[in-house]
């Protein structure tokens, strides 16, 4: 019932808003993926995305309903963004629900961290799609070749994980049963649970850049442990369990980015220190196995094209301070990534190959896919998504993941 409700108000609202000269597109998509180790289908997917937009004078309106019916009965709706635009001399406010994109790195968030991800699918939704949109007053401020920019977050959002059952739920090991109190996870609305994020950029024919920061709470709970005992027969302590409680922690991040070309060359960078992170240790003496220690997540990125051939590699890092050696991540965190992108036949068949590679393991997420336009509408795509190397590594543990797939798309 709550199904048929939802899209009856959608369609109510279609027909409401296209009486008022309000502009509606969006696209329908068909998403089939096979597993290559079983051949069964580990999606089956059937999305629908509606944009609303109504433009006034000074002022503007988006809506942005999302349905997803995975298999033939399970429907997931979303309503992505819904906000209003102001518009003045000097400045422009946004009021809703909103994705906030900042950054220039691809395919890896550092400073990007205003909205949070969904990972219910890893990495292998498109970004626009991953990104959660959030409750946010945002202001921009317009001066010359500058711009500032002021968020306020009142509403918590973190990052969404997949649960039992997918075949994304990868829970580490544990030595001994675990129970979840989650309790302490959830973060009240409230002026003093608020969060803020400030950025300035700059935009000039030599380099753009920005510099960012925040006063955020970290997307992904720290898990506080708790070891639960017994004594023996012999009157030894005996490990029975553990009682984990996640609890999400303040942060506080400073960053920015950059992009300069350099002759046929063009050069990214970003950034961010984060103060205050907290990190799962096997050291007995830590209370409830959590360290609070800072760590430095950096990339650079070098781009080139010619002609229709766009080439892309990315060196991304990220450093624990003041490591010890019972902190559960490495000190030193390596991933590379790398695009190739073909445009041929007018620019209506697209071939791509993109790949992350962490050095650490040596493990690899592999991308090849070739995308065909019949219209300015519609587009097939052919694609797999390929996970290899050792098992720890965080691409090598989703190996029997490995797909191949199709997207079919028609645009309105």
């Amino acid at each position: 019932m709550k199904r048929i409700t939802i899209i009856l108000i959608t369609i109510s609202l279609s027909i409401a808003v296209k009486s008022q000269n309000v502009d509606i597109n969006g696209f329908v998509r068909n998403y089939t993926g096979v597993q290559y180790n079983n051949g069964d289908f580990n999606m089956l997917q059937n999305t629908l995305n509606l944009n609303f937009e109504k433009m006034g004078d000074g002022v503007a309106f988006k809506a942005n309903p999302m349905f997803y019916l995975y298999g033939i009965d399970s429907l997931d709706f979303q309503l992505r963004e819904i906000y209003l635009d102001l518009y003045f001399d000097n400045f422009d406010i946004r009021v809703g629900k909103q994705q906030i994109v900042w950054g220039k790195a691809d395919g890896v968030f550092i400073t990007d961290i205003v909205s949070p991800l969904n990972l219910n699918e890893f990495l292998l939704p498109d970004f626009d799609e991953i990104r959660i949109g959030v409750y946010a007053a945002k202001i921009d401020f317009y001066f010359g070749n500058s711009t500032f920019e002021a968020i306020w977050k009142p509403v918590y959002a973190g990052n969404e994980f997949p649960g039992p059952g997918s075949i994304w739920y990868k829970p580490p090991e544990f030595p001994a049963p675990p129970t979840f109190d989650y309790s302490k996870e959830k973060i009240n609305p409230s002026l003093e649970n608020s969060e803020v994020y400030l950025k300035y950029s700059l935009s000039s024919s030599a380099i753009d850049f920005d510099l960012m920061g925040a006063y955020t709470w970290d997307a992904t709970p720290g898990m506080y442990t708790e070891k639960q005992f017994e004594i023996d027969s012999m009157g030894n302590p005996v490990l029975t369990g553990l009682l984990i409680t996640p609890e999400h922690h303040r942060l506080y991040v400073a960053g920015g980015s950059f992009t300069s070309t350099i002759k046929s060359f063009v050069v990214r960078g970003e950034a961010a220190y984060y103060n205050g992170k907290y990190f799962q240790t096997a050291d007995p003496t830590a209370e409830g196995a959590l360290i609070q220690t800072d760590y430095l997540h950096y990339v650079v990125g070098l781009d080139y094209g010619i002609g229709h051939l766009k080439l892309s590699a990315q060196f991304i890092q990220k450093y624990i301070m003041d490591y010890n050696d019972f902190i559960v991540e490495e000190e030193f965190g390596n991933t590379m990534t790398f695009l190739a992108r073909y445009d041929a036949m007018r620019e209506t068949l697209h071939l791509e190959l993109f790949s992350y590679v962490g050095l650490n393991y040596g493990d690899a997420l592999i991308r090849p896919k070739v995308t065909y336009d019949f219209s300015d509408s519609f587009s097939i795509l052919l694609g797999s998504n390929i996970f290899v190397g050792d098992e720890r590594g965080m691409f090598g543990r989703y190996d029997d993941n490995s797909m191949i797939y199709t997207k079919i798309k028609y645009n309105f």
